[in-house]
């Protein structure tokens, strides 16, 4: 009786805790940003897209099936329709696309990279409701290649930047402007950029490039949108798993085949996920946004000290953003065997793609990986990898500034750090900065947000509007 009485009691001193806790788990008091209002030609906006997208300028990472030709014409727009930026700043040709903007501030103590890449990647027009290439404008949308990611977000530096020439505009800081052309192929352009700032002594205050978004529906319980600001990256890593064997003929085949004992290997793989771990950047995304979710989830996000089990086997059974953010993620991409039904391969494997959680290393994933496949006889190569990002810092006026200028554009808004899944040039400025943020300056819907690297890639002028005024308002913080 008296052990019973003792469970009651200690069962309610915990539910108070849980209770007390979630009701204290509220948003701190928000002080409205005032919205600055932004003059901006939309025409000008729209032709300046349209001719952008004209631009065929396709990555591969084969140099032969470039056409550099379209990315010298890109550069000549630029010099064409931005004359007052290509006044102020000097140029820099670095690497085989990257280009280098400088604009000397009043102060050269606090530095600032504005980024964003103009290479895209192929189109399988075939496939597109609408030309890739053409610029169509259509009901108030553009259709094109590149118009989200990331020819969008440099239009919108470069339109803000004339606007304000135009008006007598000198930044408080030095201003550098970094473009790429190989982004998407893993290129050497920005970090010989990234090099030659560090040998000039360049410590960026703030550097942004694309990232988050403005999104909705995208957090437990949470109705209001959401601006999300990439404060580190996943790290990627590409294994090959394989086996060899005698092959021969298919009629006689041995009682362990090498594909079979490489798809028990992927089986035990997935059986043992990676541990779910709460990094920095998404503890305070959880932080920040779970005060604006509902009760129950507020309870969960308030109480992770008690229910991150129960958190973290509903996310690996569910699977998706939420569980990416929370592990380690390993994804079968790859299984080759045989080129004949009637012949036993010689050689089989199954490739894995991974994206690492700060502070995972690639031989500690790879070990990892070795472990769960459960056989010794398997090879794991490493094809390719990147280490995670550094986490860039919030408490400083940097973040700050960005944080306002995000609100005083969407004012609706709740700005938070997460933890950004895909990877980026921006990853090699950690080695100049620890305030490095990725943030797409765009409202994006969850269609929206399929259509980067999709078909059907297009924007709606609006958007390129508010883009543009984005960073009018926060290049005059600068």
């Amino acid at each position: 009786m008296l052990l019973a009485i003792l469970i009651l009691l200690a069962l309610a001193a915990l539910i108070a805790v849980v209770v007390r806790r979630t009701n204290a788990f509220i948003p701190p008091q928000e002080t409205p940003a005032e919205p600055v209002p932004v003059l901006v030609d939309e025409a000008r906006i729209t032709e300046s897209m349209q001719e952008m997208i004209r631009c065929r300028t396709v990555s591969d990472r084969n140099e032969t099936k470039v056409d550099f030709a379209e990315f010298e014409k890109f550069q000549a727009l630029l010099a064409a329709r931005y004359p007052l930026v290509h006044k102020a700043f000097t140029l820099e040709h670095i690497g085989r696309t990257g280009l280098l903007y400088h604009m000397k501030g009043r102060s050269q103590e606090k530095p600032s990279v504005l980024m964003a890449h103009y290479d895209v990647v192929p189109a399988n027009e075939e496939d597109w409701s609408r030309p890739a290439f053409e610029g169509v404008l259509e009901d108030g949308v553009i259709w094109g290649r590149g118009t989200l990611d990331t020819k969008g977000t440099l239009l919108g530096v470069f339109e803000a930047l004339e606007s304000l020439l135009a008006d007598g505009y000198t930044p408080e800081n030095d201003l550098y402007l970094s473009f790429s052309g190989e982004e998407e192929v893993d290129g050497q352009s920005c970090p010989q950029i990234v090099e030659t700032l560090r040998s000039r002594g360049v410590t960026p205050e703030i550097v942004l490039d694309e990232g988050g978004a403005v999104v909705s529906r995208v957090f437990p319980g949470v109705t209001r949108e959401c601006a999300v600001i990439g404060i580190a990256e996943k790290g990627s890593l590409n294994l090959r798993l394989s086996m060899t064997s005698s092959g021969g003929h298919a009629s006689t085949p041995p009682p362990k085949t090498v594909l079979g004992q490489l798809a028990r290997a992927l089986v035990s793989i997935e059986r043992r996920p990676f541990a779910s771990r709460v990094t920095p950047p998404v503890a305070q995304m959880l932080d920040t946004l779970g005060r604006h979710s509902t009760f129950l989830y507020r309870m969960i996000f308030a109480n992770l000290w008690l229910f991150k089990p129960v958190l973290s086997l509903y996310c690996r059974l569910s699977g998706g953003e939420l569980n990416a953010l929370l592990r380690t993620t390993v994804a079968p991409t790859r299984f080759e065997g045989s080129p004949a039904y009637n012949v036993m391969p010689p050689k089989a494997s199954f490739g894995l793609n991974m994206r690492l959680l700060p502070g995972e290393t690639l031989d500690s994933a790879q070990a990892h990986i070795r472990r769960a496949a459960g056989n010794k006889a398997i090879e794991v190569e490493r094809i390719s990898g990147m280490a995670p990002s550094i986490v860039s810092r919030t408490d400083c006026e940097s973040y700050d500034k960005l944080a306002l200028a995000i609100r005083q554009t969407w004012t609706e808004a709740i700005v938070t750090p997460y933890l950004m899944m895909a990877c980026s040039d921006s990853r090699h400025y950690c080695a100049i900065s620890d305030k490095v943020y990725r943030f797409s300056a765009m409202r994006l819907s969850k269609e929206e947000r399929a259509m980067i690297h999709g078909n059907d890639e297009r924007v709606p002028v609006k958007t390129l509007v508010t883009t543009v005024q984005f960073y009018v308002r926060l290049l005059k913080m600068l």
